[in-house]
């Protein structure tokens, strides 16, 4: 690729502070106010136009002269996970970057600087965008719904990416269905509270809540054949509050994940259908199932997937892998590119040291408490792939 810049140590050293920065000062979902002033200074610093679409999401332009629009996104909130890495840097506010974002919003300060640095050698406009609430699945359609397309040019390929626990320097894509689709409800049960010396009086909702979580489980595993993809996590039971009361209400909080709308329909059958008759088992009125959020799959488009696959080998050689199936995990980065019926493209990339995924210990997933991806080799390798993607569509 003529003339493309590459990330040299001293950047990677300010990219680093900036990564510690983020990292020791999470904000959740909607709240990362400091987050994204902080962010917006940097922009500023290097010379983009910036736009606030919503209080905590931030778009910033980078035009230089005829040519295409390339947006890349990076999600900017922590998670309310308290932090259990143990490294200087380590966040002590109760919240967590435990899903990787510091690292992402790192590497698309790596991209705005080295587009703003090599200007003689690219041409069009570059459209970097901080996007709030991923978390929650909710910020991308905020950021739409409230003018962000308004705000700044439509983008002809909007890109994106996840760090990943796979071996630093390795990028994984496909085209088609990359996400699965995720729904999340909130079922929430009524019994008979009572005295727990008296159990024949009342109506029990722990072994109301117990009895459909224990039957929701089967769900995948006797309702959803061999050859479909689905997930059902039922992710809180909240009930009780004393050893000797029998409640008289109850909640849980269930998640699915599909890749297709019957699968989907299916899982939101069963649920409703399983709270039902465990409620008629014992005699309790009927769950209220409440869906709570959604997003749909992220779906790679073919052609621009297939086009970025050949820079990719180009750049990284035999680093870059097909997924044997889709990842379970959800975004809500499609909506983005959706909303303007632009193409887009998301990648994941590597963040632990190849020792480690060689040795087999089990590693910390994203959204752990000891999620911790190796930040030099994550940031280098996320900073390439995001400047190898933009590049090929503006690098002169």
């Amino acid at each position: 690729m003529p003339n493309r810049p590459h990330l040299d140590e001293a950047l990677l050293d300010r990219l680093l502070e900036h990564y510690r920065h983020l990292h020791a000062n999470p904000e959740v979902s909607l709240a990362e106010f400091a987050t994204t002033d902080w962010l917006e200074a940097r922009l500023t610093e290097l010379g983009f136009q910036t736009h606030r679409v919503t209080e905590t999401g931030l778009a910033g332009v980078l035009s230089n002269g005829d040519g295409p629009v390339v947006a890349f996104r990076a999600d900017i909130d922590g998670l309310p996970v308290a932090e259990e890495t143990g490294v200087d840097w380590a966040s002590t506010n109760g919240a967590m970057h435990a899903c990787g974002h510091d690292i992402h919003m790192a590497c698309a300060l790596g991209l705005a600087e080295l587009f703003a640095a090599n200007k003689q050698d690219w041409s069009g406009t570059l459209e970097i965008i901080f996007q709030p609430a991923e978390e929650t699945v909710t910020g991308a359609r905020l950021m739409t719904s409230n003018g962000l397309w308004d705000a700044i040019p439509h983008a002809e390929v909007v890109y994106g990416q996840h760090v990943w626990p796979i071996e630093v320097g390795q990028i994984e894509l496909a085209p088609g269905a990359f996400f699965s689709t995720v729904d999340t409800y909130r079922i929430e049960v009524r019994g008979r509270g009572g005295h727990g010396s008296m159990p024949e009086k009342t109506i029990d909702t722990v072994l109301l809540c117990a009895a459909i979580t224990m039957r929701l489980n089967n769900v995948v595993a006797r309702e959803i054949g061999l050859h479909e993809k689905a997930v059902l996590t039922v992710g809180s039971i909240q009930v009780g509050s004393k050893e000797n009361i029998v409640p008289e209400t109850g909640t849980l909080l269930v998640s699915t994940r599909s890749y297709d709308e019957a699968i989907r329909q299916r899982l939101q059958d069963a649920i409703a259908r399983i709270c039902r008759a465990e409620a008629a088992c014992l005699g309790a009125r009927e769950p209220t199932v409440v869906p709570m959020y959604r997003a749909s799959s992220i779906i790679n488009d073919p052609d621009a997937t297939a086009a970025l696959r050949q820079e990719f080998d180009a750049a990284f050689g035999g680093r870059v892998a097909t997924p044997a199936n889709p990842m379970t995990a959800s975004e809500d980065f499609g909506y983005l590119g959706e909303a303007i019926g632009a193409p887009s493209v998301f990648w994941v990339f590597g963040g632990y040291p190849a020792d480690r995924v060689a040795s087999g210990e089990s590693l910390p997933t994203n959204h752990s408490a000891s999620f911790l991806p190796e930040p030099g080799g994550s940031i280098r390798t996320g900073t390439e792939a995001a400047l190898t993607a933009v590049w090929s569509r503006l690098g002169r």
